[in-house]
């Protein structure tokens, strides 16, 4: 069977722009995604995409091709796209190590995260500061905007500077609703009550190793309630994804 053909009027990709969007604009795109548009989607002159500058809006454009690394999108007009989760809720995750943290990262951000909190802990295996820090920090808020992009999300979480625990906890808010995750103790999360609407929460994961009791103490000292995600020991890459796959379906809008 032959393959339908490709609507113009349909977006063939949606696409993170560092650019200031508005009808009747131009935008040049940067060389890597006229490459992967054009070599990897093959996109041709005249289709489609949605761009998003990481705030809000989405915009209807169509992309041009002017060599191998070369494209640009004309701007249309604005669409009235809502594909963010009415359930806010900011990653405290412990520094993991390898493509954890990534994946993390990734995954929260499909699961519609509001921000995500780098933290070092005492248990942590991967250690970073100063140059290295900042370095990291900005590999892994591009992996949320090429998140945003797969989950065709309009806001780009932030990915915060690393934090120590102890510092993070003490510039919480205090009266927001906050949870911790514990492998053995604390409530279901069926059973927490609902956050208001509009409220920002903010749940916390260790790294591989779990946090020590002196931090759990301060984490509880903070105000953070104990959850359990059942009977069973997830790893560091997993909890905090398996949470918010079920605080959305309680509270959000899966």
């Amino acid at each position: 069977m032959a393959t339908p053909a490709k609507s113009a009027s349909t977006p063939q990709a949606h696409c993170w722009v560092d650019a200031t969007l508005a009808p009747g604009a131009r935008v040049e795109l940067p060389p890597e995604l006229a490459h992967h548009l054009g070599r990897v989607l093959r996109l041709q002159d005249g289709d489609s995409v949605t761009l998003f500058d990481g705030r809000d809006p989405v915009w209807l454009a169509t992309v041009r091709f002017g060599g191998k690394h070369t494209a640009w999108a004309d701007v249309l007009q604005l669409l009235p796209e809502q594909r963010e989760s009415p359930l806010q809720v900011t990653l405290g995750q412990g520094l993991s190590t390898g493509d954890r943290m990534d994946m993390t990262i990734q995954k929260s951000v499909e699961l519609g995260v509001a921000a995500i909190a780098p933290l070092a802990t005492a248990r942590a295996v991967l250690k970073l500061a100063d140059e290295r820090a900042e370095k990291r920090r900005q590999h892994w808020q591009r992996v949320a905007i090429a998140a945003c992009e797969q989950s065709k999300r309009q806001r780009v979480p932030s990915v915060w500077a690393v934090d120590g625990l102890e510092h993070w906890l003490a510039g919480l808010p205090a009266n927001a609703p906050k949870w911790f995750l514990c492998a053995h103790q604390g409530q279901r999360i069926a059973d927490l009550p609902r956050p208001a609407a509009g409220s920002m929460g903010y749940l916390l994961a260790g790294p591989e190793g779990g946090f020590t009791e002196r931090e759990r103490a301060s984490i509880v000292a903070a105000g953070f309630a104990p959850v359990r995600l059942g009977p069973r020991v997830l790893r560091t890459e997993t909890a905090a994804m398996a949470a918010l796959a079920a605080m959305q379906t309680l509270w959000g809008d899966f």
